[in-house]
């Protein structure tokens, strides 16, 4: 899942369980939908990236930054991820958003195209919830 700042989900992916998590960042960057400006073109990039160890590898970083994107990465065995926890905890709770929906906890289907919908139903609700209460 590739969240906002504030935990709004904007992409979401499905993949099985014996792929690293590196190859996520690929279709999740691609999968942002465009974002409607007042003047000017649509913008389909983030400005920075913030991930976890699992997702470090040189061929993303630099992927990522030929595309004008700052990752901000901790690299394996140098840097500790506790300078990143206080941006990872609103990924953490918009993952317990969505699993907040009984269906997502298990997975059910044998299918993932049909978990995908399914997630894609409840991060809509999710957005739709919280766009809700800050607009009243």
């Amino acid at each position: 899942m590739l969240s906002d700042a504030q935990g709004l989900p904007l992409a979401l992916g499905v993949s099985g369980a014996n792929v690293h998590d590196s190859q996520a960042v690929l279709p999740l960057v691609l999968g942002i939908p465009g974002i409607r400006s007042r003047r000017g073109p649509r913008r389909r990039r983030p400005d920075r990236l913030r991930a976890d160890k699992a997702y470090h590898c040189a061929e993303r970083l630099k992927w990522l930054r030929d595309r004008g994107i700052v990752p901000r990465i901790a690299r394996p065995g140098v840097e500790s991820s506790e300078r990143l926890g206080r941006h990872r905890w609103k990924i953490e709770r918009s993952i317990a958003w969505l699993f907040g929906y009984r269906r997502l906890t298990v997975r059910y289907e044998r299918k993932g195209s049909h978990f995908l919908a399914f997630l894609g139903l409840a991060a809509a609700l999710t957005c739709y919830k919280k766009l809700t209460k800050l607009a009243t």
